[in-house]
């Protein structure tokens, strides 16, 4: 069998039916679908299961909740594909998704991943379009530096559902990481980018849904460091002395992401403390200068920002 196809389902009763069917409707048929349901509390279980109905290749599994990565790496045990494939619940595919990656593979069989362009759907914000991948203009297909096309735009060039991994290198790399609820998919991708080949085909495939409920995201919500990629790489961190490139994107990640942490009063110190390892002469200036105000103002700033947003979002709504 080519693929596995994995949805880990959590609460989603009103999207999960439209993931299936986008992938009962693959122009490549060579699959098994595996959805696993973590102990959803809503119909998502009775929905998952009217949409398999009469699909010998898709197959509904509960296990009790235990978060994204035990309901992907469950799944991943009870699969039979060579390369695996993830979608969650309320996010769909093209048709012919599977058909361009098995092309992909074929053509770079070196390659420890694989990625494609998606679609980021955000209607209410009226920001859908291509996600804005750092790759060279007129790119098509190809291996891929990681980390330096990671940097350029801090756009994710593999998002979990437009990516797909051999199941031996899953393996080798242990899985999604348990007890990460922000970026447990990036700790998987960047130990396999440190390590093998990444190759990504420029075509929007996938369809990122952002107009959900995010309470059930890891997305905007802060979260406790143990929770957070960026507070979990410590294994890699030898590598900030030898590889600019991982050097550059650790940082870049961490004067972007971990800001509102660093304002809040909760977890200042543990933010500040993990950005004393960035290398700020190679952050731009008006980045520093962002840091350097005082904190009292920053948060005030932050603060209008935020309120603008949500009142933009009101009004379009």
């Amino acid at each position: 069998m080519k693929f596995s196809v994995i949805i880990p389902l959590y609460n989603k009763a009103p999207y999960v039916a439209k993931a299936i069917q986008s992938v009962l409707a693959q122009t490549f048929t060579d699959y098994e679908l595996i959805v696993m349901d973590d102990g959803s509390v809503d119909d998502s279980h009775d929905v998952a299961l009217k949409a398999l109905e009469g699909c010998p290749q898709g197959r509904l599994c509960q296990q009790k909740n235990a978060g994204v990565s035990m309901a992907r790496n469950n799944a991943v045990a009870l699969s039979k594909g060579a390369y695996l494939c993830f979608l969650d619940a309320d996010d769909w595919w093209a048709p012919d998704f599977l058909e361009e990656m098995a092309k992909l593979v074929a053509e770079f069989p070196e390659a420890g991943v694989y990625g494609t362009g998606y679609t980021i759907v955000n209607e209410l914000k009226r920001k859908t379009g291509a996600a804005r991948i750092g790759v060279d203009a007129g790119f098509e297909m190809g291996y891929i530096n990681y980390c330096q096309v990671y940097s350029k735009t801090l756009i994710m060039p593999l998002w979990t559902g437009a990516a797909c991994v051999p199941s031996r290198v899953f393996d080798e790399m242990g899985g999604f990481p348990q007890g990460i609820k922000l970026g447990e998919d990036f700790l998987l991708w960047i130990h396999i980018a440190l390590k093998y080949k990444v190759a990504f085909l420029n075509k929007p495939l996938s369809y990122y849904n952002q107009d959900v409920d995010v309470s059930n995201r890891g997305i905007g919500h802060l979260r406790k460091p143990e929770e957070h990629m960026l507070w979990n790489l410590t294994d890699l961190e030898p590598l900030e002395q030898t590889d600019q490139d991982y050097k550059q994107l650790v940082d870049n990640l961490r004067v972007y992401d971990l800001y509102p942490y660093f304002l809040s009063r909760d977890y200042h110190a543990a933010a500040a403390k993990e950005l004393e390892k960035v290398d700020w002469e190679h952050q731009p200036r008006e980045t520093q200068k962002r840091y350097q105000r005082p904190l009292a103002i920053q948060r005030i700033n932050y603060a209008l920002r935020k309120m603008g947003s949500r009142l933009k979002t009101k009004l379009y709504s």
